[in-house]
């Protein structure tokens, strides 16, 4: 079965055959999975009245275990954004009633993020939803073959994920 990525080498093998296109055939598939895959997590998120962003937080905190609070700090590593997106987050999270600040016991000037009990229902109804859709997204193959891609992509991704700093 030919798709849009085949479409796109043979483009560019016939108009730049000095050209080794190899990498398209995997890194514009990935590219055009995750557009794939961003519009099926807003869709479940949606329909949940969460953006993805909130999911994000919220499901840090609810991985965090009870009492399902984290330090902005800790929320700024597991989210990838600058602190004064985090703290935009947490307050517009904190106005509808999904996560409320508390005084932090170990440092009286520091404060910890919790979730909510509505929060914390959101955050799981929004999950469900999403692991819903991304199995769909991965019917076509098998366990074992999810398994291996799952593998490669880990080996892609790793040293990403682990650059100091």
């Amino acid at each position: 079965m030919e798709d849009e990525v085949d479409r796109l080498v043979a483009a560019w093998r016939r108009e730049r055959p000095d050209l080794d296109v190899e990498p398209l055939e995997v890194l514009s598939r990935v590219s055009r999975l995750a557009r794939h895959l961003d519009r099926a997590r807003r869709l479940a998120f949606s329909e949940h009245n969460l953006e993805p962003w909130e999911f994000d937080v919220l499901t840090s905190l609810r991985r965090a275990g009870s009492p399902y609070q984290l330090s902005p700090g800790q929320l700024l590593t597991q989210t990838l954004v600058t602190s004064g997106t985090m703290t935009n987050r947490i307050d517009r999270l904190a106005k509808k009633g999904l996560v409320e600040r508390l005084p932090d016991p170990s440092d009286r000037r520091g404060v910890l993020v919790r979730l909510t009990e509505e929060g914390q229902d959101r955050a799981d109804q929004a999950l469900a939803g999403l692991l819903k859709q991304e199995r769909a997204i991965l019917a076509e193959l098998s366990r074992a073959q999810r398994g291996e891609l799952a593998a490669l992509l880990r080996q892609l991704t790793a040293p990403f994920d682990n650059i100091p700093g």
